[in-house]
């Protein structure tokens, strides 16, 4: 469905800054001045802007998940997945 994304450079915004910025600039944490240059570095590269679509894909999903969704899981799944939360965490 996506392509895979190229890091390069595009202006004076490095791919992998945008990479490690899409977190911040969706959560609206970003200052003005940054997600100005983020927003004209996605307007010139297209691997870029392709790439926040994939994040935007991938994570409406998450963002609609309910107590209720993880009480379906049932205990051995809902364990799995915390240990997983908590290894990725520890940066193990």
């Amino acid at each position: 469905m996506f392509r895979r994304v190229r890091f390069g450079r595009r202006g004076d915004y490095q791919c992998r800054a945008f990479v490690e910025a899409v977190t911040d600039y969706l959560e609206g944490a970003m200052p003005a001045r940054e997600r100005a240059r983020f927003e004209y570095h996605m307007t010139q590269c297209d691997g870029c802007e392709r790439y926040l679509a994939q994040i935007r894909f991938t994570a409406a999903p998450a963002g609609r998940l309910t107590t209720h969704d993880l009480d379906a899981l049932g205990p051995e799944a809902r364990s799995e997945l915390l240990d997983a939360f908590r290894e990725f965490h520890s940066g193990r």
